[in-house]
Formats: structure tokens, sequence, C-alpha cells
């Protein structure tokens, strides 16, 4: 298929209230076909879905890409509001944002923290979701066991991570969030090739007045070295259980990704009670909608018509 031109934007943007969140949005394809949200990570934005809602549109579905939490024209409704990146808090804007829209059910589909706020949706609110597809797998943080080390390979991938727990690092991301997204970028999909405009085709998301402070609290937050929004306790309350996922799945790794390397979902297969099937994408890195939209949109596809 055809992939969009980097100059190609998500336009016109939507917006609407949805809990604490004014959310800007960008919706293509009938109104009355299938749902399916379609959600972004860290450090990208609505364009890495430039592809996927085309391809779906083009095939009857209602795809709604908004901005998370932190990016783009998304705007906390009330200046007091914590400015949590925490699980809880994406998954609950989820939900929020399907209320708003009067979307009954819908595909969550997402990688990164989106995949993150799909399988939170998909798992503690399983009736309006009718099918996930969710990149890395079973994506809830298990934060009662965050502080146990994974191989040191594994662990030189997080140094953003470890770098976000300190104040030289809140202060390197405000100055350097460009600079950051891009390293991050490179080393997580080694084999994607992107331009300069591709990259500030999204990098203007990273302008929002939240980005650091949502950015900070979320890697500060799965650590167990912030406290949560104390709205979200509940919900947290629940994630720390690792609920399982009873919904159609499919789930998705990148046989190139730099930060979460594939697998074959064997170690998460106790975590999907309904159907799952699981796939290793050749040469895909992180940002897996945006570098195989063939791939991504297909499996979309293949739950709505089941």
């Amino acid at each position: 298929m055809t992939r969009a031109s980097p100059s190609h934007r998500l336009e016109p943007l939507r917006r609407v209230d949805a809990g604490v969140l004014d959310i800007a949005y960008y919706e293509a394809g009938p109104a009355d076909g299938p749902a399916v949200i379609l959600l972004h990570g860290f450090p990208y934005d609505i364009h890495s879905y430039v592809d996927v809602a085309a391809q779906l549109a083009a095939q009857g579905c209602r795809a709604v890409v908004p901005y998370l939490r932190g990016y783009g024209a998304t705007r906390f409704r009330d200046p007091a509001t914590p400015r949590s990146g925490e699980q809880a808090a994406v998954g609950a804007d989820l939900i929020a944002l399907i209320d708003a829209l009067r979307i009954q059910r819908a595909v969550f589909a997402g990688y990164d923290w989106g995949g993150r706020a799909a399988c939170v949706g998909a798992a503690l609110w399983p009736e309006r979701c009718t099918g996930l597809v969710s990149a890395n797998s079973y994506q809830i943080q298990d934060i009662a066991r965050a502080m146990v080390p994974m191989p040191p390979q594994r662990e030189v991938a997080l140094w953003y991570q470890y770098y976000f727990q300190l104040e030289r690092g809140r202060a390197g991301l405000a100055a350097n969030r460009r600079e950051i997204a891009k390293i991050l970028w490179q080393q997580w999909s080694p084999n994607w090739v992107f331009d300069d405009a591709t990259f500030e085709r999204s990098a203007a998301a990273f302008d929002n007045p939240d980005y650091v402070d949502v950015v900070i609290h979320s890697y500060r937050h799965r650590f167990g070295l912030a406290d949560g929004d104390p709205q979200y306790a509940d919900v947290e309350r629940r994630l720390a259980a690792q609920p399982a996922i009873s919904v159609p799945a499919i789930t998705l790794d990148g046989a190139g990704d730099g930060v979460f390397p594939a697998n074959d979902g064997s170690a998460t297969a106790a975590k999907f009670t309904g159907p799952r099937s699981h796939r290793v994408i050749p040469r895909a890195g992180h940002n897996l909608p945006q570098e195989e939209p063939e791939a991504f949109a297909s499996a979309v596809m293949e739950l709505i018509k089941a």
C-alpha cells in the first residue's frame, strides 16, 4: 500500500472534554464503522498512525487517534490536576475518551505508553473492548517488582529511565526534548530510516507545556519512587494484582526492537485468558505501527472481522 509522505499531517484535529483532559484527536472513517482507538507511545505522537489510520478508514473503520496527556494539543482542564503519567491515569484517559465520544465498545490498539493504556483498558474494562492489539505483549507494570534487576544487556537500553530519576534528567529533558527523542528513535528502531521532516512532524508534540512533568512522573512512578495521583489509587490497586486480559488479543513484537527484544510470547501467555495470537514482525523496531503499518492494521482488522 502507498504510505503517506513525511509532510502529510493528521489534520484537522478535533477536541473533546474527557475526564480531566481536553483531548485533541484525529478521526478518520465512517462515524458508524467499528471503532478503533489508536494510542501512541513515548517519545512519539499521533503520526505513528498516519498510515494505519488511513488503511483502517479505507476498510470502513472509525479510527480515533488521540494525543496522550502531555502531548500535542491535549491539555489538562484544571491547572491544579497533578501532571501524572502513571499507568492508571493513561488507562483511565482511554475510558474517559470513549465515554466522551459515546463509543460503547472499540478495539484498543497501541505500543509503548499507548500499549500500556490499551492493556489497562482491556484488563479492567473488558466490556468496553472488542479486542486488543498490543506491541510488546502484556504491558501492565508490576511496580512491586520494579526494583528487581534484569540482565545487564537489557538494563543498558533503559538508560533514559534511570536518567529521568534525577533532577539533572528533568532539566535535561526540558532543555533537550527533541535531541533525547531522536536518540531514542535511532536506538529503538535501528532498521528504520526516517528523515528530518518525519521526526519534526512528531517532535512538535513535545512542546506541550505538561510534557516534561508527565514524562518524568511516569518514569519515577513505575519504579515506586513517586506517589500517584490519589484519584487513580483504586485503579492502581487493581493493576497491582496483575489482572489477566480476557478479550481477544493479538500481540506483536518487532524483530528489530532496540528496547524490548522480540520473543515468542510464552513468558506472558498466562496473562491472556481469552484467544491470543503472538507475532514477530521482521525488521520492525519499537515504533511498530509507523514502521510496519500494514502488519499493525492487519492485526486490527483480523480482530474486527472475527
